[in-house]
């Protein structure tokens, strides 16, 4: 908590995962994939002892993926589906996983170097304006990592699930001139193992199976 007994929210949307908790914490509370689902067919209105809603998110998302047509709201660090972007902001900051009163909290939010300041304008406006939140920063990646390691300098190497970069930052401030962005990551290489499941004549739910060949 700040002075003022305001809790500080730290939330990394990241392309694959979402990871959030509190300032002040070791690690994350919360990881979960950064998904939206949508019943394919509505046949039953129960799997086990998950009930099929007509929209699902993050970890019951994951869960019966193969009946569900999944979205990812980010791709390549970029919001690209806000509608789907605010029912994952939904799930994180409600009873689902963190369960906070925004007008009493701050938030911390990250985003990859080099991002459009079209994103980070449309991510502070819902965080005012639809979440209420008491005051909101954007922070670069690669400047929280080194911070976590106790560090003001260095060269920070991300690799993610939709966006690579090489971000130098000195005394805490990236550098973006020197700054590096590659668009392919760790989701390429999961559309193209798909690609080549495809040629050798396995069948798949695109957006379904999509998580089932990341966690090969």
């Amino acid at each position: 908590m700040d002075n003022q007994g305001r809790r500080v929210v730290v939330c990394d949307n990241g392309t694959g995962f979402v990871k959030c908790g509190f300032a002040g914490s070791n690690f994350p509370a919360h990881i979960f994939p950064a998904l939206v689902g949508r019943p394919i067919l509505r046949s039953t209105a129960k799997d086990g002892e998950v009930e099929i809603k007509d929209l699902m998110v993050g970890d019951e998302a994951s869960q019966l993926r193969s009946q569900l047509e999944v979205n990812y709201p980010i791709e390549n660090g970029i919001v690209r589906n806000w509608e789907d972007m605010e029912h994952l902001w939904d799930y994180t900051f409600g009873p689902e996983k963190l369960n906070i009163d925004p007008s009493n909290s701050k938030v911390l939010l990250t985003e990859p170097p080099m991002n459009p300041a079209k994103n980070r304008e449309k991510i502070i406006q819902r965080m005012f304006e639809k979440y209420g939140f008491d005051s909101c920063y954007i922070a670069v990646q690669a400047v929280l990592t080194l911070y976590a390691q106790g560090l003001l300098t260095g060269i920070v190497v991300d690799i993610g699930d939709g966006v690579s970069h090489i971000c130098p930052v000195y005394e805490g401030f990236a550098l973006p001139h020197l700054t590096r962005r590659l668009d392919v990551a760790g989701r390429d290489i999961t559309r193209y193992l798909i690609k080549l499941m495809l040629l050798r004549g396995y069948v798949f739910n695109q957006s379904a199976d999509f998580e089932t060949v990341r966690m090969m």
